[in-house]
């Protein structure tokens, strides 16, 4: 069957468009410093979340779940540069094919060596020669861009994985807010709380929020690279850090570094709220205050108990730093669900949801019982048969 030449040139202008489109996913993917809106990386994200999503979905254990994720980002990566060439070697063959003599098995076959330049190509005439000299450069350039992009990829992942390594002192494994607190006031056992060094911390992670905010979004398969120890992961780091901010400005406001808090507060609040908008989910640029946070009231309750087991100082009662605290986590709450959620992150405690339903929120985890001899007393005179560095394992 022979295609009449116009019916081969509204292919042609089909082609080009393909060639547009993909060109353009791979400058705003890999050479545009912001988040650039781009249907095919979209696309190429849903369709292989949708398999990672069948294939963890008979896992039941987190551990063998996270080891499978592990390789979710680096797919992503693999299938966009598949994509985009795809899309490439498509858009150029339909364009070559008012040009060549044959059908359209012709105009592929003409395709293929210009632009992976493997084979030998026989073009004739000069439209042909030039079709194929910038078919060549585009496939160059594209796998060079996506090639020199890696090294970016990977340093700003070291740079967001140092201060989660340093936060689990801190916070635990998986990191939970009120740990946070708990430790920080207990200070490995030596009697000297160091919550003095939580403005330190907040202003730390006040700058870290932004920058990965910036990274995240310009450069969205960061958000699925993951931690390299299964119990660490970078949303439920940052979750912990603001909520250990929402509560000791709830419960002991004149303790608490007040502008320090607040600061990272929002600046967490921003990074999350950008990155779940980068990935897709509907958000509003400000939170409906009416609309309550997930952490029970009880919840809350088990959360002062941590606190007291290590004589952390609490100022307000329960009843009326409640309030406060939900104001506080309304904010933030929503859009790092959606993301922990997305990502399948460690089900850490007050983390929200994940993709198994079954899958047990995971506590902190903390050393063994014992303090080496002759180490000093807590400020309250703890025994000394408390843990090791830790607050009591005890309670909820």
């Amino acid at each position: 069957m022979v295609v009449p030449l116009a019916a081969r040139y509204v292919a042609a202008a089909v082609g080009l468009l393909l060639v547009v489109t993909a060109g353009s996913s791979v400058i705003g993917t890999l050479i545009v410093p912001r988040s650039v809106s781009s249907w095919l990386t979209r696309k190429v994200d849903q369709v292989v979340n949708v398999a990672f999503v069948l294939i963890t979905k008979p896992v039941h254990n987190f551990r063998r779940r996270d080891r499978i994720l592990a390789t979710h980002a680096a797919t992503i990566l693999i299938a966009q540069i598949a994509a985009w060439l795809g899309m490439f070697f498509v858009g150029f063959a339909l364009i070559l094919w008012p040009l060549v003599h044959g059908g359209i098995t012709e105009a592929f076959r003409l395709a293929g060596p210009g632009l992976w330049q493997i084979g030998s190509d026989e073009a004739r005439g000069g439209g042909q020669q030039a079709l194929l000299d910038i078919a060549s450069v585009i496939g160059i350039v594209t796998i060079t861009l996506q090639i020199a992009y890696l090294p970016t990829l990977y340093t700003e992942f070291n740079r967001r994985e140092n201060a989660v390594a340093l936060l689990t002192a801190r916070a635990g494994a998986p990191a939970w807010g009120p740990e946070l607190l708990a430790r920080t006031h207990y200070a490995l056992g030596s009697g000297v709380s160091t919550v003095d060094t939580l403005p330190e911390l907040y202003a730390e992670w006040e700058s870290w929020a932004a920058e990965v905010g910036e990274s995240h979004t310009t450069y969205l398969p960061l958000v699925r690279f993951r931690s390299p120890k299964p119990l660490s992961s970078w949303v439920t780091s940052l979750l912990a850090v603001l909520d250990s901010a929402a509560l000791i400005l709830s419960l002991s406001p004149s303790r608490a570094p007040v502008v320090p808090a607040r600061l990272c507060l929002r600046a967490g609040f921003i990074c999350f709220g950008d990155i779940a908008r980068a990935m897709g989910f509907d958000l509003p640029a400000e939170p409906d205050p009416n609309l309550g946070i997930s952490v029970s009231y009880q919840e809350f309750l088990d959360a002062i108990a941590v606190l007291r087991l290590v004589d952390f100082p609490i100022e307000r009662s329960p009843e009326d730093a409640w309030p406060d605290f939900v104001g506080w986590r309304v904010n933030y709450e929503q859009a790092a669900f959606a993301v922990a959620y997305a990502i399948d992150a460690v089900p850490a405690l007050w983390s929200g949801p994940r993709r198994h339903k079954k899958l047990p929120h995971i506590r902190p985890l903390r050393p063994p019982y014992g303090r080496p001899d002759g180490s000093a007393k807590t400020g309250a005179d703890k025994p000394a048969e408390g843990p090791a560095g830790d607050p009591p394992a005890t309670g909820p």
